[in-house]
């Protein structure tokens, strides 16, 4: 893939092309490459596993999450639409 300029906020340039060839978005590979440049790759990926599962989680719950971290549409969204919109912000 072409390289992409990610601008001046992103600490680890290679880390953050190879989340964006793997299909995630501008914003989650910015803050993943930051996360890593500041406190090392091996931590950032210890970091991960530690929350419940969404299918645990409420409607009202998943739409709250979504209404933290931007996810449109979410009023009108299924469980499992909700679900899908948050693994893949």
């Amino acid at each position: 893939m072409p390289q992409r300029d990610p601008g001046p906020s992103v600490k680890d340039e290679e880390l953050y092309e190879k989340l964006r060839d793997e299909g995630n978005s501008k914003e989650k590979s910015a803050r993943i490459a930051n996360a890593a440049a500041n406190r090392g790759r091996r931590s950032v990926g210890a970091k991960g596993g530690r929350s419940g599962s969404y299918e645990d989680w409420t409607v009202d719950d998943l739409r709250e999450r979504a209404a933290e971290v931007g996810v449109e549409g979410r009023s009108t969204m299924r469980k499992e639409e909700l679900i899908d919109a948050l693994r893949s912000h």
